[in-house]
């Protein structure tokens, strides 16, 4: 049996890979790490949930699993993913649970874990976990069995964090156009910005179970262009399914993507003083344009791997307090643990309220090259470093003569090779780029 566990907790379709069997042996094996963890007295563990069709089904599962060893449960209802992470913390819980899959189509579903200080489970836990799944223990009865609480505060809780992060009535003045994705942020979203001062139009912010992420959201972001352009608003901003992430308009409808937001928020954490040793962390496939706006503001950039875990990693062990993913996970350890959608997303309004400027304008810091990219598939990624290869990575460095760059990197879980290239003009990138995938595949 592979890992169970992939990079974002445990995917899949819904009733078929993800059956509630699989949830209920998942929350009783967590169940039994945690209390090892816990000692004496009873666990407890938040759970919360997206608005996908089998969320019900798959949380009651879930719930009783945690339940059957003792786990006292407390339920949040459809909240963000990191709403799950805050709460964890809030209530003093030893475990964060939430049912989602985030981007995917809504006949998936995941189950994503949060420790109790509101992180994701290193891995080693996670292999316990998925390592206890047939593990046989006694059922508690009686009064020792789990009791289940619904958590009515919850999304004031929430709500009201996420709050006290700008000041009061910060984005008065501010039209905004919020793309819920018909998903887990259809209310709490649109409900913080209006809070924060802003005049809200929310659009696919009716979830109905089946249409989330449906031609919408930060996948799907032509019916929020539209609106953005038609109400003649100040910004749009786009959510996925779950709101771990955010992407933006601005006022002419071009899409703003999280290097743009990135790039605006380490700017305005310096003049802030918030930008621990006024450094960034973002990944390698961060556009140079992102790179050259940082060095001109003279904001120092950290790269990882692609993968906003990684990112959280490499903050955690310098202790920086801003880092993101061009996708638009952008994680602020000074108010979030974890990505937060609405978090970005207030803080940015944040800056275009303060700013007094318009997006478009803001946006300029970052001046983005063409970027390029083609994935080779069917090779032996463990070829990649080759001499034919590595020769025609440096010829093609060569021509770019620093204004321009080259990325080679295998995928994680496919038998592919992605060639990323960036350029001054569309035109030379994907000439090198094409030029480099045939190499690719006649040498890998």
């Amino acid at each position: 049996m592979g890992r169970l566990f992939g990079t974002d907790g445990v995917r899949g379709s819904a009733n078929k890979d993800l059956t509630p069997e699989l949830v209920f042996s998942l929350g009783k094996s967590a169940s039994l790490v945690i209390a090892k963890q816990h000692g004496k007295g009873r666990a407890s563990a938040v759970v919360g949930r997206d608005p996908r069709a089998s969320g019900e089904m798959l949380e009651a599962a879930l719930i009783a699993g945690l339940a059957t060893v003792g786990v006292d449960v407390l339920k949040v209802g459809v909240l963000p993913t990191p709403a799950i992470a805050y709460l964890t913390q809030y209530y003093k819980a030893d475990l964060g649970v939430v049912l989602s899959a985030s981007h995917n189509v809504f006949s998936d579903n995941g189950v994503k874990f949060f420790s109790k200080d509101g992180k994701k489970l290193p891995d080693d836990v996670e292999d316990e976990i998925e390592k206890n799944l047939d593990t046989k223990v006694p059922h508690p009865t009686g009064s020792e069995v789990g009791r289940v609480k619904e958590m009515a505060d919850a999304y004031e809780a929430y709500l009201s964090h996420l709050l006290e992060t700008v000041p009061t009535a910060a984005l008065k003045g501010l039209k905004v156009v919020v793309d819920c994705a018909n998903g887990a942020a259809s209310e709490v979203a649109p409900d913080l910005y209006n809070r924060a001062g802003a005049e809200v139009i929310a659009i696919h912010n009716s979830p109905n179970g089946i249409n989330i992420n449906e031609n919408c959201g930060s996948t799907h972001m032509g019916s929020l262009i539209e609106r953005v352009k038609k109400e003649k608003a100040d910004i749009g901003i786009a959510h996925d399914g779950d709101a771990d992430r955010c992407l933006a308009v601005d006022e002419l409808g071009n899409i703003i993507d999280g290097d743009h937001i990135l790039a605006l928020l380490a700017k305005d954490f310096k003049k802030t003083k918030q930008l621990t040793s006024e450094t960034v962390v973002s990944t390698v496939m961060a556009n140079l344009g992102f790179k050259l706006a940082m060095k001109n503001e003279s904001i120092s950039i950290i790269e990882t791997q692609v993968g906003d875990r990684y990112v959280l990693e490499a903050m955690e062990e310098k202790n920086f307090s801003l880092g993101g993913e061009q996708s638009g996970h952008v994680i602020m350890r000074n108010y979030s643990t974890t990505g937060d959608g609405l978090l970005t997303a207030l803080q940015l309004m944040n800056v275009v309220s303060t700013e007094k400027k318009p997006l478009s304008a803001l946006s300029q810091v970052v001046k983005k090259y063409p970027q390029i990219l083609i994935n080779v598939s069917d090779v032996d990624k463990a070829k990649i470093n080759n001499d034919e290869l590595q020769q025609a990575v440096k010829k093609a460095e060569t021509s770019l003569n620093q204004s321009g760059r080259v990325l080679l990197r295998p995928s994680g879980t496919e038998t592919l090779i992605r060639v990323m290239v960036e350029a001054e003009t569309q035109d030379i990138a994907e000439k090198i780029a094409k030029d480099l995938a045939a190499v690719v595949k006649k040498t890998c």
